[in-house]
């Protein structure tokens, strides 16, 4: 595994953590919620620029992609 993949998988495991204390879900409620509504498949895709903004910023990223994908989480 090169060192950018292992960089892309901590910050994903960053974010579904951050985004399970702001919803007040468990670690693994939240992995299956952004899994389902495609905000995993999103950080994978933007790591680029979602990794240089703020952890606050890219929750509210994550909550609207979500939220277009039919999440339900305000």
């Amino acid at each position: 595994m090169s060192k950018q993949e292992k960089n892309i998988i901590n910050y994903i495991v960053i974010c579904i953590n951050e985004f399970a204390k702001q919803h007040k879900l468990t670690s693994t409620e939240s992995y299956s919620y952004l899994k389902k509504f495609k905000g995993i498949s999103f950080l994978e895709e933007n790591y680029e620029a979602e990794h240089t903004i703020s952890l606050d910023e890219t929750m509210e990223d994550l909550k609207q992609i979500c939220i277009k994908n039919g999440g339900n989480l305000k």
